[in-house]
């Protein structure tokens, strides 16, 4: 043999030595989880290889329950669990096991010496701390209660010493784990151990994180003050001095803290040279955590487009569909049945709308689903469909059909070059009672609930924006859309082109103060009868008189409405 043989030889032996050592026993695992889902199948699973099984109060409770063989965790410390269950697993038996180091002499003689025994895997989920604090009229002590401390302590524990233990953090990893000890007789890799204390890391500071905020959320009036739980923002607040600089805000948390665990790889972003993923907050809620039930994977842009959509739709009380392109509805419409409202918001911008997204709100039936398969769209949400309605879906299998639970959003967050801009949602609405007549002719009850509607449509437009609007058999429609101008001239103009309806005897709303005469004309010109804008222009006065030569109806809300994207 070749000396060069034998050291390749040598080189393989010694390779394949060292990847068989990567390979961990599990003798002894500690489970405590708030989460109870598959506990006992895994933890069969683990008595099945031979794992011995300790275990804190409830958990220990359930897999005896199913015959499970279980020592208690105070029959491993020699110390019982104490002070309503706060102190159990912080003890030295508990984390000189987890965290010895197996290679290091010194710390298996220290171990040896006070007969602590290793432990190859900690098994825990966290309490539902966020749950809880979520809870409407939640108490100050219980939110306290479910701080877990124990729980984070031994995934931080085993996580650091992740070359001799596992550390599972979640339910989703009892399966993978199971079939990795099946595969290799009882042992975990390396690369396993190495991606559950990563995972777990990401599980302790998002744990940290959602204390931390909601924690700050808590009202001024000192430690039991009562978190404001669901508070509604019922207008805009006014500032005293817009224009005077401010170095903090004591309504917006003093930290911005974003945790959100990957949900999905995307094909790419809003272009194929980006890449891009899908996060979620882990609340099931929302588009980003809507049941997709059929259709092609989807894409950032539908994503973008989805959740415009349903944040629009979400607008109205009563029955309404949006059909969206771009962030920008190309359609608008209610009616009394789903397929009316879908007519009508087709009928807005048929062109425009092939290659949108619809959004519902209200469950899609058979009739409206029929309606909807004649036009190609790439994506309809809505809170449910029925068995008729998937049925006539299914027809079209590209399509993507998601099924979701409505999210309340409470703060935009935007990142800049350098940081990040948050701000509270929008939700400056008004209704006919707060409406303020500034022309001659007062607007008919017909105009001021379609301007109500063009109102609730014109907030989600890009700026510059213009909205005509009608009503249809008492029901509201768009008419012309003018989105993202950069005249409010051009807006109006552009939402009259835009018209595939006439447009005499229309309203029409404006995101912003007209701050000339001459937008308002356009919109006269293209045949609108009454207005709604917010007002606040230095020639407020030069736009009322031109509407009253217009013979117009006028109304000022006090709220604008600028969508910047």
């Amino acid at each position: 043999m070749t000396e060069r043989k034998a050291k390749t030889r040598l080189g393989n032996w010694r390779l394949e030595l060292l990847v068989m050592s990567d390979f961990k026993v599990v003798q002894r695992a500690l489970l405590s989880v708030t989460d109870k889902s598959g506990l006992v199948e895994f933890a069969k699973a683990l008595s099945g290889f031979g794992v011995e099984l300790v275990s804190t109060g409830g958990t220990a409770k359930a897999l005896r329950d199913a015959g499970l063989v279980v020592k208690d965790i105070s029959e491993l410390t020699g110390f019982p669990e104490m002070l309503d269950g706060r102190v159990k697993t912080l003890h030295p038996v508990v984390h000189g096991g987890i965290l010895h180091r197996r290679e290091d002499p010194a710390h298996v003689e220290a171990v040896a010496e006070h007969g602590i025994g290793p432990i190859d895997m900690v098994v825990v989920n966290l309490y539902a701390f966020e749950k809880t604090a979520a809870k409407p009229g939640v108490a100050f002590e219980e939110i306290v209660e479910n701080i877990d401390i124990g729980g984070p302590s031994m995934l931080r524990s085993a996580a650091k010493n992740f070359e001799d233990v596992a550390v599972v953090s979640g339910v989703d990893e009892y399966g993978p784990v199971m079939g990795e000890l099946a595969a290799n007789g009882g042992k975990l890799g390396y690369e396993t151990r190495w991606r559950l204390a990563k995972k777990a890391f990401a599980v302790t500071a998002a744990y940290d994180a959602g204390i931390a905020s909601t924690l700050e959320g808590l009202g001024g009036a000192g430690a039991k003050a009562q978190p404001e739980v669901g508070t509604e923002v019922s207008g805009l607040k006014p500032t005293a001095n817009p224009d005077k600089p401010s170095t903090s805000n004591p309504e917006m948390p003093s930290t911005l803290r974003v945790i959100a665990g990957q949900k999905a790889a995307l094909r790419y972003g809003e272009n194929p040279h980006q890449r891009a993923a899908l996060y979620t907050d882990g609340s099931g809620l929302g588009i980003a955590n809507a049941e997709q039930l059929q259709g092609k994977e989807l894409s950032y842009n539908n994503l973008v487009d989805l959740d415009a959509c349903w944040a629009l739709v979400s607008e109205f009380d009563a029955t309404a569909v949006a059909i969206i392109k771009h962030t920008n509805p190309c359609g608008v419409g209610m009616g009394a049945t789903v397929a009316e409202a879908y007519k009508r918001a087709l009928a807005a911008d048929p062109v425009s709308a092939f290659g949108g997204v619809i959004g519902v709100n209200r469950t899609v039936d058979g009739e409206a689903a029929a309606e909807i398969a004649k036009l190609f769209v790439e994506a309809v949400v809505a809170p449910e469909f029925t068995a008729e309605a998937l049925a006539a879906l299914a027809g079209k299998k590209n399509l993507r059909v998601l099924r979701l639970k409505s999210a309340k959003v409470e703060r935009v967050v935007k990142q800049i070059s350098g940081g990040f801009l948050v701000q509270d949602e929008d939700r400056g609405m008004v209704d006919a009672t707060t409406l303020r007549v500034v022309t001659a002719r007062k607007p008919t009850a017909e105009e001021d609930e379609a301007m109500l509607f063009a109102w609730k449509v014109c907030k989600h437009v890009k700026s510059n924006a213009i909205v005509y609007a009608r009503l249809d058999a008492g029901f509201g429609q768009t008419v012309g859309v003018g989105a993202g101008q950069m005249s409010r001239v051009d807006a109006a103009k552009f939402g009259a082109v835009k018209a595939a309806l006439p447009l005499a005897g229309t309203v029409a709303a404006s995101d912003a103060f007209f701050p000339f005469p001459d937008g308002l004309e356009a919109i006269a010109e293209a045949g609108a009868t009454a207005v709604i804008q917010p007002g606040g222009s230095m020639r407020d006065a030069e736009v009322v008189a031109a509407a009253d030569r217009l013979g117009m109806a006028m109304v000022m809300t006090g709220v604008r409405h600028f969508r910047h994207g």
